[in-house]
C-alpha cells in the first residue's frame, strides 16, 4: 500500500448482491432481507441467516494494485462439532478469480444446538490484503464470506476506485434453503448459484437462507419488491425439515408466495424449482434431528424421524411436495405462460449421489456445488426459463450426464 492510500467510504454503489445497509457502531452490515422483514416474525435462525452476505460483493472499477479490506466477522463455534474455518473471501478480477483470503478476528457466537442455547463474545475488526495486481483498469469484485455475518469497516486502495457501470446485465433474483445460501461450498464465489450465475452472465441477488426456506410472506414481499428481471424460488426442504407444514397447508401457502412474487413481477420469469435429491427425506417425513451419537464422535450428519406412514395424514416428503409442486406450476401455467418449473432431481439425483453422496446426508459438498452451478446454467440459462427455446415444463426428473 502507498503512503498515502486512499480511503473510499463503503456504500450500496459499491455493493452487489445486498438488499439492504445497517449502519453500525463499526460501519456497513449487508442485510439480504430489508428491516420490515426482518421485523415480521424472523426467528434468530432467519436474522443469523440473512446476514450472512452470500452473494453480496464488493464491486469497483480501478487502477489499484493493492486492497485492504477492513471487516469484523462473526466466527459461529457449534458445542461439540467440528471447528469452523475462517470465512472465505474471494477476490475476482474481470470476471476471473485472482485471490482468496480470510480474516481471523471477529466476534464469536456459540450455539448449544442440544441445548438451545447461544452465547455472543466481543471481538476487533480484522484487515483482508490483496497485492500484486496489475495497474490496468479493471473491475474487481470481493465476494464476501457466504457462511459468516460480516461487517465492512473500512476500503482502501492505492489508487482510486468508482462504482462498476451498468453493464446491461439482468439481475437474478433467487431465493432457497442452505443449499442455495451456500452449505458446505468452498467460497463464496463457487456456492452454485454464483457459479450458474457467472456462467449466465447474470447479476445474482441471493436470498437462500439456511433454514430459512419456508414460504414465509414477509420473503415472498421483499422478494416482490426487489427489481429483478428473473426470479426462482427453490421450495422443499426446509418444509420437510421444520415439519411445519401439512400438505393442506403447503398448496395454498406456495399459490399465495407465488402470487405476491407476480404482484410486484407480473410478466417477469418466474422459475420453480422442486427440491434436490436427499435420500434420508425423499419419503420420509421430518423433522430433521441432528445425529447425535455421530455428533459424538466429532462428525456432523443429520437423521429423518418421522414415519412414512404419516403421508397419509398429510405430512410432508420431498416426494409429495416434488409432485404438488409440478402439479401447482401447471395449473397455474395455463394463466400465466412466463412460469415454469425445473426438477430438482436434474441438478442432483440418483446417479450423482452414488458418485458424490451428501457428507451430512443433507448438505451438498463442494464438487457438487459446481455440478449443480453448471446444471442449472445449462438448464435454466442455455435451454430454459431465462434463455431460449423456453424451458419445458415436466422436463425429466433424472441427473443428466
Amino acid at each position: 500500500m502507498s503512503a498515502h492510500p486512499v480511503s473510499t467510504p463503503i456504500t450500496a454503489e459499491l455493493l452487489r448482491g445486498a438488499v439492504e445497509l445497517e449502519n453500525t457502531g463499526h460501519g456497513v452490515l449487508p442485510h439480504r432481507l430489508p428491516a420490515r422483514a426482518r421485523a415480521r416474525g424472523a426467528d434468530a435462525q432467519l436474522l443469523m441467516a440473512e446476514a450472512q452476505p452470500s452473494g453480496v460483493r464488493l464491486a469497483f472499477r480501478s487502477r489499484a494494485t493493492a486492497i485492504e479490506l477492513d471487516t469484523l466477522p462473526t466466527k459461529q463455534v457449534y458445542v461439540g462439532a467440528p471447528a469452523r474455518p475462517d470465512g472465505v473471501y474471494d477476490l475476482l478480477v474481470d470476471g476471473h478469480p485472482a485471490g482468496r483470503g480470510s480474516v481471523a478476528d471477529g466476534h464469536t457466537l456459540t450455539i448449544d444446538m442440544a441445548a438451545g442455547t447461544t452465547e455472543h463474545r466481543p471481538g476487533e475488526p480484522g484487515t483482508l490484503r490483496f497485492a500484486g495486481l496489475s495497474p490496468e483498469a479493471k473491475d474487481v469484485e470481493i465476494w464476501l464470506p457466504h457462511n459468516e455475518r460480516t461487517e465492512l469497516v473500512a476500503l482502501r486502495t492505492d489508487a482510486p476506485v468508482e462504482p462498476v457501470p451498468d453493464r446491461g446485465r439482468r439481475v437474478w433474483l433467487h431465493h432457497g434453503s442452505s443449499i442455495s445460501h451456500g452449505s458446505n461450498a468452498a467460497s463464496p464465489s463457487t456456492i452454485w448459484p454464483a457459479l450458474a450465475a457467472r456462467l449466465g452472465g447474470v447479476d445474482l441477488v441471493n436470498l437462500g437462507f439456511g433454514g430459512g426456506a419456508l414460504l414465509d410472506p414477509f420473503t415472498a414481499r421483499a422478494m416482490r419488491d426487489t427489481p429483478a428481471d428473473l426470479i426462482s424460488v427453490k421450495i422443499g426442504i426446509n418444509l420437510v425439515n421444520l415439519d411445519g407444514m401439512r400438505l393442506r397447508v403447503f398448496t395454498p401457502a406456495v399459490h399465495g408466495f407465488l402470487d405476491t412474487i407476480r404482484e410486484g413481477h407480473p410478466a417477469t420469469p418466474l422459475l420453480v424449482i422442486s427440491p434436490i435429491l436427499c435420500p434420508i427425506h425423499e419419503d420420509t417425513p421430518g423433522p430433521c434431528a441432528m445425529d447425535l451419537p455421530a455428533l459424538a464422535a466429532g462428525q456432523v450428519r443429520f437423521r429423518a424421524t418421522g414415519d412414512p406412514a404419516e403421508r397419509a395424514a398429510g405430512k410432508l416428503t420431498l416426494g409429495v411436495i416434488r409432485d404438488e409442486l409440478a402439479a401447482i406450476v401447471s395449473a397455474r401455467a395455463a394463466d400465466d405462460p412466463h412460469l415454469h418449473h425445473l426438477d430438482g432431481r436434474s441438478l442432483y439425483g440418483t446417479r450423482d449421489a452414488a458418485e458424490l453422496p451428501l457428507p451430512d446426508a443433507l448438505h451438498p459438498d463442494a464438487a457438487t456445488h459446481r455440478r449443480m452451478g453448471e446444471r442449472f446454467a445449462e438448464l435454466a440459462f442455455q435451454q430454459g426459463a431465462f434463455g431460449e427455446p423456453a424451458f419445458r415444463q415436466g422436463a425429466s426428473g433424472e441427473s443428466v450426464g
